[in-house]
């Protein structure tokens, strides 16, 4: 009998720590990728924006392709952004539409910092400094895809 018991509980170690693993190893697969992006925009209560930038993931370079429109915007403006996306899988993870996550959207002095997140769960988190004269970048609603 005491051997029955300790057989059940060691299968139960065995079975929770497989789990802990399997629940690690998922997490662990997602990576993170450094972005390069240029976007310009220009509008006058309608915003038409457009660019290109680089995925760099896993020592490989992927292009992009960045749209998007914006409402309410005013003026003519270019920003060059780089930073990180992070939560990647794949590299056509980052292919998607994006919104700002949080309120986290800001212009200091012509400096753009945003944190923008996709429908897959990536998070772009990107800075850079805005060149022109534009009210609102808008960057919330950009759509980007691999070429």
């Amino acid at each position: 009998m005491f051997s029955f018991i300790r057989t059940v509980k060691l299968v139960a170690a065995v079975l929770m720590a497989a789990a802990t693993l399997a629940g690690a190893s998922t997490e662990s697969r997602a990576q993170t990728g450094t972005v390069r992006l240029h976007i310009v925009k220009a509008g006058f209560i309608v915003g038409v924006g457009g660019g290109s930038g680089t995925l760099i993931y896993q020592g490989k370079r992927y292009p992009l392709s960045i749209g998007g429109i914006g409402v309410g915007s005013l003026g003519v403006a270019a920003v060059d952004l780089v930073g990180t996306a992070h939560n990647l899988r794949t590299p056509a993870d980052i292919a998607g539409s994006y919104a700002a996550a949080g309120a986290s959207a800001t212009f200091v002095g012509g400096a753009q910092v945003a944190r923008l997140q996709n429908e897959k769960g990536v998070v772009l988190e990107v800075h850079g400094i805005q060149a022109g004269f534009q009210v609102s970048l808008g960057l919330g609603g950009m759509t980007i895809a691999l070429q």
